[in-house]
C-alpha cells in the first residue's frame, strides 16, 4: 500500500534553494556590474524596456498560467514556473556573461543581457512541460540550471564553431527544450502510466486559467520574436512584429477549423486552441530573419497550425504506448514539430533568396549542422539529466501523489479536524 503522505522535502527543498541563491548572490557581488554607459543607457532603457516587459509577462504569466490546466495542480503549475524562471534567469545570466567577465573582469548587465537570459529560461520552461506533474521542485530547480547550462553552450557553439548570429542561435530554443523534455521524460518513464494517471485530469475552471495563460503567449509573442532583430536596418523588426502576428492569426484559425475536422463529435477541443495557436509564433521565430514577405509568414503560420494540431490529436498518445514517453503537455506537438518547421522554412527561404550556388550550399551545410548540433547536445544534456534525477536521494513523488498541490502546498482549510 502507498504512502498516505508524499516525502517530506525540507531537508532537500530548503537547502538546496538557499545554498543555490546564496552562492548567486556571492557570484554578482565579486562579478557583475550594471552598464554604466550613460548615453547608451538612456537609449537602451527607453526603447528596449517594453520589450523587456513584454518577455517578462510571457515567461512568468504566460507559461505559468498555460501549466494550470491540470485540475489539483494549478498552484504547483503557477507557483514553480516563478521559482524555475528566477533560478534559471539567475544561471543564465552568469554564463551568457562568462566572456565579458574573461576579457573584461565583469559581467556587464543591461537590460537586453536581461532579456537574453529570460529566453534562455523559456527554453527550460518549455522542456519543463514534458515533465509537469511527475517531479517535485527539487528535480525542476536540476532541470533547469541543467537545461540553461546546456542551451547556453549550445549557443556558444554555435557561434564560435559556425558563426550564427545571436537571434537565430537563441531562436533554436523551441528545438533545444522539446527535444530535451521529451530524451528526459522518456528516461522517467514509470512503468503503468499508459493508463492514464488517476489525478492527471482537465475540467473548465482549470481550462480557463490555461487559456488566459495562452492568451497572453499570444499577445506579446510578436515582442519575443522581434526583440533581438537588429533595429538599426529600417523595416526590420516591425517587419518581425508584423510577420509574427500574421502567422498567429493564421494559426488561431487554422487550429480552430482542424479541431474541428479531428473531433468525431465535430466539436473545438480546448486543450487545441490553448496550445495549437501558438504554433505560428514558434515557426516563424525559428525563420524571422529569412521571413520577409507577410503571405510567407502566413503560410508557415497554416502549415504549423496543421502539424501541430494533427499532432496534439493523435501523437501524443502514440508516443506514450510506442516509445514510453509520457509528454504532459505535449511539448513534441506545440515546440517541438513547429521549431523543425521553421526551421525547414528557413531554409527553403534562404536558398530561394540566394543567387549563389556555392553560398547557398554553404549556407544549407552549415544550417543542417546548426541542427544537428543543438539536437545532439538536448539529446545528450537531456540523458544526464535524467539519469541524475532517477537517484532516490531526490525522492520522487508517488505515482498517487502525481499531479497533485497538496502533496508539496499547505492547505489549513482543507486539514480534517478531529
Amino acid at each position: 500500500m502507498a504512502p498516505r503522505y508524499a516525502p517530506s522535502l525540507r531537508s532537500r527543498l530548503a537547502p538546496f534553494l538557499l545554498f543555490l541563491q546564496i552562492g548567486f548572490i556571492v557570484i554578482y557581488a565579486f562579478c557583475t556590474e550594471i552598464e554604466n554607459n550613460v548615453q547608451k543607457d538612456r537609449t537602451t532603457f527607453s526603447n528596449f524596456y517594453p520589450e523587456f516587459q513584454d518577455v517578462n509577462v510571457m515567461v512568468i504569466l504566460g507559461f505559468g498560467f498555460l501549466c494550470t490546466f491540470l485540475v489539483r495542480y494549478g498552484f504547483s503549475g503557477t507557483g514553480f514556473n516563478l521559482l524555475v524562471a528566477v533560478m534559471a534567469t539567475q544561471l543564465a545570466i552568469i554564463l551568457n556573461g562568462i566572456e565579458s567577465w574573461y576579457y573584461r573582469g565583469k559581467i556587464r548587465l543591461d537590460l537586453k543581457s536581461l532579456v537574453v537570459a529570460e529566453m534562455c529560461a523559456s527554453s527550460a520552461l518549455i522542456a519543463i512541460g514534458t515533465v509537469v506533474g511527475k517531479t517535485n521542485p527539487v528535480h525542476l530547480i536540476l532541470i533547469a540550471l541543467l537545461e540553461v547550462s546546456g542551451f547556453v553552450l549550445n549557443q556558444w557553439l554555435l557561434q564560435t564553431l559556425l558563426k550564427v548570429r545571436l537571434l537565430n542561435s537563441i531562436m533554436l530554443l523551441h528545438i533545444f527544450g522539446a527535444f530535451f523534455g521529451l530524451t528526459l521524460t522518456w528516461i522517467l518513464y514509470r512503468r503503468g502510466s499508459e493508463q492514464q494517471f488517476e489525478k492527471e485530469t482537465f475540467d473548465r475552471k482549470t481550462g480557463l486559467f490555461s487559456m488566459l495563460g495562452a492568451v497572453f503567449l499570444w499577445m506579446f509573442w510578436p515582442s519575443f520574436n522581434a526583440v533581438l532583430v537588429d533595429d538599426r536596418i529600417p523595416g526590420r523588426k516591425l517587419g518581425a512584429v508584423c510577420n509574427t502576428y500574421l502567422a498567429l492569426a493564421v494559426s488561431a484559425v487554422t487550429a480552430a477549423a482542424v479541431s474541428v475536422l479531428t473531433s468525431p463529435k465535430g466539436k473545438l477541443n480546448p486543450i487545441h486552441m490553448q496550445s495549437c495557436i501558438l504554433a505560428g509564433g514558434v515557426a516563424v521565430g525559428v525563420s524571422i530573419s529569412a521571413v520577409h514577405q507577410p503571405w510567407q509568414a502566413m503560410t508557415i503560420g497554416f502549415t504549423a497550425a496543421v502539424v501541430s494540431t494533427i499532432g496534439f490529436r493523435y501523437l501524443k498518445i502514440h508516443m506514450l504506448l510506442a516509445f514510453q514517453c509520457h509528454d504532459t503537455c505535449a511539448v513534441l506537438s506545440t515546440y517541438g514539430l513547429p521549431g523543425l518547421l521553421g526551421w525547414l522554412a528557413h531554409l527553403i527561404l534562404q536558398l530561394i533568396d540566394s543567387d549563389n550556388h556555392t553560398m547557398a550550399i554553404r549556407f544549407a551545410v552549415f544550417h543542417i549542422s546548426a541542427l544537428l548540433i543543438t539536437i545532439t547536445l538536448s539529446l545528450l544534456t537531456g540523458i544526464i539529466t535524467g539519469l541524475l534525477l532517477k537517484w532516490n536521494f531526490w525522492r520522487p513523488p508517488q505515482d498517487n501523489k502525481c499531479f497533485d498541490d497538496q502533496a508539496f502546498w499547505e492547505f489549513p482549510h482543507l486539514v480534517v479536524r478531529k
